[in-house]
């Protein structure tokens, strides 16, 4: 049976937000657990390291519940591997701090084991043939990695990928959990805030026409047709062992202040049977 895993890749600290119209990871989460807690609904954050230091109690508070795992997004966000989107590869010593010491702050803060990590952005590949990172990632002792987030040619939206092992790799203790469907923030358009322009990561054509809006989305209604429905509805379909999305709580938040669509995303996952996980509990249940 399909699982369905919600994750947030928690990210914008009071310090990077680009204005004060622009909600924090710290303001966002709060929003968003009340809907996880009122639906009992588990929930992976993946956040950033220096995000965390910057209000630790805060985010203990929130996040300290049976309900969540808290993984590592990196601590501050720097590309592991060249990125035509995000950015060049920091250097060694800087990858090492991303994996090592994002992974410490989450430990230090929630006094628990960190087994998960997501690399800002992410990649095509993952982190297939990038033999320095997965080194590290392993000496640092995470149990997987999610850091597949994109189509073909850094396009969106992100395939049904199945996870894998990186036994190819020389590391066949270390899972591969990709993430499906769109980055929600661009899908919406909202990396505007920064002053981005928009970026082409549509492919020509498109193997995904129903998950192509003809504008960024404007309404949660918008969002659960062109992403999370679409998604879950054709994760059943392929009898995928999972699903998860591709969410930033500072832009659900900014979007979507009430947290519509997760409540509307959360009833569907109820109204299609779908159990709910974590992804340290999916990894869990596969080395079983």
């Amino acid at each position: 049976m399909t699982r369905y895993i919600a994750a947030y890749d928690t990210e914008m600290s009071a310090a990077s937000r680009p204005g004060p119209h622009v909600p924090t990871c710290l303001e966002a989460c709060r929003r968003i657990v009340e809907v996880h807690r009122a639906h009992r609904m588990p929930a992976t954050f993946f956040i950033v390291g220096r995000t965390l230091e910057e209000s630790p109690s805060e985010y203990r508070a929130l996040l300290d519940d049976p309900l969540f795992e808290v993984a590592s997004h990196s601590y501050s966000h720097r590309m592991l591997l060249d990125h035509p989107i995000c950015g060049p590869a920091a250097d060694r010593a800087q990858v090492e701090r991303e994996i090592r010491q994002g992974k410490a702050v989450v430990e230090d803060v929630f006094g628990r084991p960190c087994v998960g990590f997501r690399p800002g952005c992410g990649f095509v590949e993952g982190l297939r043939g990038a033999t320095v990172a997965l080194d590290l990632v392993a000496e640092a002792g995470y149990r997987y990695v999610s850091s597949v987030l994109w189509g073909a040619d850094f396009s969106l939206p992100a395939p049904l990928a199945e996870p894998w092992s990186y036994a190819s790799d020389g590391h066949p203790e270390i899972n591969e959990y990709p993430a499906h469907g769109w980055h929600e923030n661009l899908l919406k358009d909202n990396n505007r805030v920064f002053g981005q322009e928009p970026q082409r990561v549509i492919l020509f054509p498109t193997p995904f026409a129903a998950a192509v809006p003809p504008h960024p989305v404007r309404t949660p209604q918008e969002e659960i047709q062109y992403n999370n429905g679409y998604f879950i509805d054709a994760a059943i379909a392929a009898h995928s062992s999972y699903v998860t999305l591709i969410w930033h709580p500072w832009s659900l938040a900014l979007s979507d202040p009430a947290m519509r669509v997760l409540e509307m995303t959360f009833q569907l996952v109820r109204d299609r049977g779908l159990p709910a996980t974590t992804f340290a509990e999916m990894d869990r249940s596969r080395r079983a």
